[in-house]
């Protein structure tokens, strides 16, 4: 009786330690579809994340490649404005989505509100691509400028 106990014992631990809850992050068709038909080239998709704390920019990625790599970065505005503050209006363009023209200096730039290195993205143009994109983030709060979530795209 007792041995049988046991083996049920550790047949259900065995059981429960293969049972895993995960998050599985799946990308929306309408996303991938349109990372699908960006050209290659010489610029960069960037998606304004407008935060009432803090004062990076928003996410920058490479065309043709998933948010998932995006990069939050620092806008340096010496050689342009960003559009928003081009309009007098900060975060106006929250979650607008932009062909941007620009470079990364290679430098990262102390934002003190969330204590953090971001990479610093120069701006040289810039074309909206969509004032309504899809969602690309697991939680729709996060496009809630006064809410202090700093989770990257998936």
């Amino acid at each position: 009786m007792l041995l049988r106990r046991i083996t049920l014992a550790c047949l259900c631990a065995a059981f429960v330690a293969g049972c895993e809850t995960t998050t599985i992050s799946r990308v929306d068709p309408q996303v991938a579809a349109a990372i699908a038909a960006e050209a290659p080239g010489n610029y960069y998709i960037g998606r304004r994340y407008y935060k009432k704390d803090y004062k990076m920019w928003g996410w920058v990625r490479k065309p043709g490649q998933p948010w998932k790599t995006a990069q939050l970065v620092m806008m340096n505005e010496n050689t342009k404005l960003a559009p928003d503050r081009a309009a007098g209006t900060l975060g106006i363009d929250n979650n607008t989505e932009y062909r941007l023209e620009g470079y990364f200096t290679g430098g990262k730039v102390y934002e003190p509100a969330s204590n953090g290195f971001y990479p610093e993205f120069v701006m040289t143009g810039y074309e909206v691509r969509s004032k309504n994109p899809p969602m690309i983030y697991r939680d729709r709060r996060q496009l809630d400028p006064k809410i202090r979530i700093l989770a990257p795209p998936r």
